[in-house]
C-alpha cells in the first residue's frame, strides 16, 4: 500500500499522544491529574447552550448552512471586533466564518503556497502550522522563540535571502504555548517587515480575551495599513469554553479574505447554523463570563507558580493565555522530565520538544483543570522527589 509522504513524514499529532499515554496509564488503574491539553473544564455559558437548543428545533435551520457563515454571525464577529479592538471590519466582504480557528488555519496555505516556497513558522508554536505547510510541499522555515527576546520572534534575525522567499508568516499571540504576549509596537514591526518582503501574515489570536494584570492584547489589525496583507484568525473556543462547539472567524482586508473563502467553499458546506446562533449569544452578550473566566485562571495561575517556586523552578509570569512555560529542572531535558511527572507522582504536562526544537528544555502547563484537581496536583508536585 503506497502512502503519500505528506503523511509518513508527519509527526504524531501531539495532543492525540497525550491522550494515548494517559489512557494506558487509566487502564492500569493510575488517577492521572493532567495539566496536559488546554480544554476549558467549566462548561459553555448557559444562554450559549439555551440558544442552541432553540435554533436546533427550528426546521429551517436543518439545511445547508451559508458557506461563508450565516450574514448575522458575521455581523455579530465584524461588531465584536470594532468594540473590542477599534478595527472598522465589514461583515459582507472581511469576515468568514470557521470550524474552529484550526481548520482555517490548516487551510491557509492552500491560498497561498506553492510547493517549494518558504513559510515562517514559530518554534516553539501550535502544531498545525508547521504541519499545514508540510501538507502543500511547502518548506517550514523556524523562527525561534527564546526567552532572551521575551519569546518573540528575532525579525532581524531573519536573514535577507530566506524573507525574499517567504510568502507566509505565522503569528501567535497570547502564545502558545510559551504564554508570551506582544504589543502593538511589536505587530508594527511585523507589518513593516511583510511590506518590506512582500509576506502575508496569518496571526492567531485564539487566546486575546485571556489576560491578566492589567494587560489587554491588541490585535495587528489595529496597524494602519495592516489589513493590505495580514489574516487574523479568532475562536471562540478558549474565549466561551467552546472547545467542542467548533466555530471562531477569519477577519482582514477584502482581497484576502476572498481568496482565503474561495478555496474554503471548495473544503466544507459551512458550519449547523444553530451553533452559529450560538456563536452570536457568545459574542453579543457573554462580557462577564469571559472576566470571570480571567480572574479563575489568574487565581489557577498563582498557585501553580508559587508551587513551581517553592521547588526552586523557572517560570515566568505569564500575562495570557491558560498556560505556564517552565524551563526544566538541571540535569533534564523536556521529554525526560515529562516522563518523570508521568511516572513518579501520575501528573501530565506537555513536553516543550514537542512543540519544536526551541521548545527543548521546557514544559507546559495547562489550567484547564478543575480547582480540586489543580490542588491535588500541586500535593503532587511538592511530594516528587529529584
Amino acid at each position: 500500500m503506497k502512502i503519500a509522504r505528506r503523511v509518513t513524514d508527519l509527526r504524531p499529532y501531539l495532543f492525540a499522544e497525550i491522550d494515548r499515554k494517559l489512557e494506558e496509564k487509566r487502564a492500569q488503574g493510575v488517577k492521572v491529574i493532567s495539566f496536559g491539553i488546554g480544554d476549558p473544564d467549566v462548561p459553555t455559558p448557559g444562554p450559549v447552550v439555551e440558544r442552541l437548543c432553540r435554533e436546533a428545533r427550528n426546521p429551517a435551520n436543518h439545511r445547508y448552512p451559508s458557506y461563508l457563515g450565516l450574514e448575522a454571525f458575521r455581523k455579530a464577529a465584524a461588531e465584536w471586533m470594532g468594540r473590542r479592538f477599534g478595527v472598522d471590519i465589514d461583515p459582507q466582504r472581511e469576515v468568514v466564518s470557521l470550524i474552529g480557528s484550526k481548520e482555517g488555519i490548516a487551510h491557509l496555505p492552500l491560498v497561498f503556497v506553492d510547493p517549494g516556497d518558504t513559510v515562517l513558522v514559530p518554534d516553539p508554536g501550535y502544531p498545525v502550522y508547521a504541519s499545514s505547510v508540510l501538507f502543500t510541499g511547502g518548506l517550514a522555515y523556524d523562527m525561534p522563540l527564546r526567552a532572551e527576546n521575551d519569546f518573540l520572534p528575532d525579525l532581524e534575525g531573519i536573514p535577507a535571502h530566506v524573507a525574499r522567499r517567504a510568502c507566509l508568516m505565522f503569528l501567535n499571540y497570547p502564545n502558545n504555548p510559551t504564554a508570551a504576549v506582544a504589543d502593538l509596537d511589536f505587530y508594527e514591526r511585523v507589518v513593516r517587515f511583510a511590506e518590506k518582503y512582500d509576506i502575508i501574515v496569518a496571526h492567531d489570536i485564539a487566546y486575546s480575551e485571556i489576560t491578566f494584570d492589567g494587560f489587554v492584547a491588541p490585535s495587528i489589525l489595529q496597524v494602519p495599513g495592516a489589513k493590505a496583507r495580514c489574516l487574523e484568525f479568532h475562536s471562540l473556543s478558549k474565549t466561551f469554553n467552546m472547545t467542542g462547539w467548533r466555530i471562531g472567524f477569519v477577519a482582514g482586508g477584502a482581497e484576502l479574505v476572498n481568496l482565503f473563502g474561495k478555496v474554503k467553499t471548495n473544503i466544507d458546506s459551512g458550519i449547523f447554523n444553530p451553533v452559529q446562533y450560538a456563536g452570536i449569544e457568545a459574542l453579543t452578550t457573554q462580557e462577564n463570563f469571559v472576566r470571570d473566566m480571567c480572574e479563575v485562571y489568574r487565581r489557577r495561575r498563582d498557585l501553580l507558580l508559587a508551587c513551581l517556586r517553592s521547588r526552586g523552578w523557572e517560570a515566568p509570569t505569564p500575562r495570557g493565555t491558560i498556560y505556564v512555560w517552565m524551563a526544566v529542572p538541571q540535569g533534564f531535558d523536556s521529554a525526560s522530565f515529562a516522563t518523570l511527572l508521568l511516572e513518579e507522582v501520575a501528573v501530565a504536562v506537555a513536553p516543550g520538544s514537542a512543540y519544536g526544537d526551541a521548545g527543548e528544555g521546557y514544559v507546559r502547563f495547562s489550567l484547564s483543570l478543575t480547582d480540586a484537581e489543580l490542588e491535588e496536583g500541586i500535593w503532587r508536585l511538592e511530594t516528587l522527589r529529584l
